[in-house]
């Protein structure tokens, strides 16, 4: 396992080296956190009591997962109550086994932005099942074309320059598209358009869940999600248990703390699902699948969250909101972006991938945090990034996970060796 563990470093490393060498991606990366910071002080100098509402947002989030499974029961009840499918998928497996149930084969879909089904692959599962997947998030449009993972929470093609994306667009068009935003804009709505209205489902993520009425928060500012979960006839929901909170007000309060510190005075949507789409007025008579979907479907993942929510020091991960805001204050972040060769970035990203994934790749991704504490800093929950980089450490210490240059330094400085130490803990 530690040779194994060797291999994933200097796969990593070499993957880091490359994009150090890349001056044009990480130009576009530049650019991008400082574009972020203006864009967030801006919204915190208009509303400067968000900071307030945060720490009782963050109350409310740690008081939630301390009961998480209790939630979970009364967030699967409610969402019943309103007619809805609702599913509980301990894994990953499970998730992608229930959604590819629902979906069948020779589908079109049309996918809203959601770092969840990047967390399971499912694009790629629904795909062996032979059916035509389309993202519709401008910039999750773009990274499917280019053939790569998202590089950000919030802007997942921060990396790729316009010239790369007129190219993209250009070989899908199968004309020249210029390089300017507004007609890249352009296709990119003329294309997808289509697609809306011939989809056979619509899947999307979560930004929040409340507990109470079992109500869907998403939030966006394209308006795609609106026509994926709108226009085909079937809505799936794919959320991390995390998601939930008890009641409509404290996801609004959560709705509004994210977007301040996303960089948002407020998004352009607002949209607020409680079941499928129906109508009354027919002699009061309640017909399901009026002009919305006539199916929604909701699949609560736990997948490790349950795991992490008992650890006392891991469960801080699962305040996470998703702002993004810590990724454009990380020193690392900026200058390789999303290149950590897991589904989530920065310092926090290696403890979700602790926890989701692989503790081999998360001891991988441990040691790039400079421990600088600037994610804590800004982040809105406040969580303690760097304590838990530091617990990540100690467990790859204890397992004889250290890359080598550093198991040398500790060994020649500190007469500290690693293997012998771990020799002892198995005993």
């Amino acid at each position: 396992m530690v040779e194994k563990y060797n291999v994933l470093f200097n796969k990593y490393q070499r993957n880091i080296y490359r994009v150090l060498r890349d001056t044009v991606f990480r130009e576009a990366i530049w650019r991008s956190v400082i574009g972020s910071r203006i864009n967030r002080e801006k919204a915190f100098r208009k509303y400067p009591h968000v900071k307030k509402l945060a720490e009782k947002l963050r109350d409310i989030r740690y008081n939630t997962i301390l009961n998480l499974q209790e939630y979970v029961k009364i967030t699967m009840e409610n969402m019943e109550d309103a007619n809805m499918h609702v599913y509980f998928a301990k894994t990953a497996q499970d998730a992608r086994r229930i959604i590819g149930k629902i979906v069948g084969s020779n589908k079109i879909i049309v996918k809203s932005k959601s770092m969840t089904t990047e967390e399971i692959g499912l694009n790629e599962y629904l795909a062996t099942l032979q059916n035509e997947v389309w993202e519709t998030d401008l910039g999750e449009f773009i990274i499917q074309l280019a053939n790569r993972k998202p590089m950000h929470l919030v802007e997942p093609a921060i990396g790729i320059p316009k010239e790369k994306i007129a190219e993209l667009f250009s070989k899908l068009a199968k004309r020249e598209i210029p390089p300017y935003p507004e007609e890249l804009t352009k296709f990119a709505r003329e294309f997808l358009r289509e697609k809306y209205f011939k989809a056979d489902v619509g899947i999307s993520g979560a930004n929040v869940i409340a507990a109470e009425t079992g109500t869907i928060f998403i939030i966006e500012n394209e308006g795609n999600a609106r026509f994926v979960t709108n226009a085909p006839p079937v809505h799936i929901v794919i959320a991390g248990i995390e998601k939930i909170v008890p009641t409509l007000q404290d996801a609004m309060l959560q709705i509004e703390v994210l977007s301040r510190y996303a960089g948002y005075t407020m998004p352009s949507y607002i949209s607020l699902i409680s079941g499928p789409s129906k109508t009354g007025d027919i002699e009061k008579n309640i017909i399901y699948g009026a002009h919305g979907p006539r199916e929604v479907h909701v699949v609560l993942l736990d997948n490790g969250r349950s795991e992490m929510a008992e650890h006392p020091i891991f469960r801080e991960a699962l305040l996470c909101i998703r702002c993004g805001s810590c990724l454009y204050e990380c020193p690392v972040f900026e200058q390789v972006a999303g290149f950590y060769g897991s589904t989530y970035f920065g310092g926090i990203g290696a403890v979700w991938t602790r926890f989701t994934y692989s503790p081999l790749h998360a001891y991988v991704l441990a040691f790039s945090c400079t421990l600088c504490g600037r994610c804590k800093e800004i982040c809105p929950m406040k969580i303690d990034t760097p304590t838990m980089i530091l617990e990540l450490r100690k467990e790859a210490a204890k397992q004889g996970f250290i890359p080598r240059k550093i198991r040398r330094i500790l060994i020649r400085e500190y007469g500290f060796n690693v293997e012998s130490s771990s020799e002892k803990s198995n005993q």
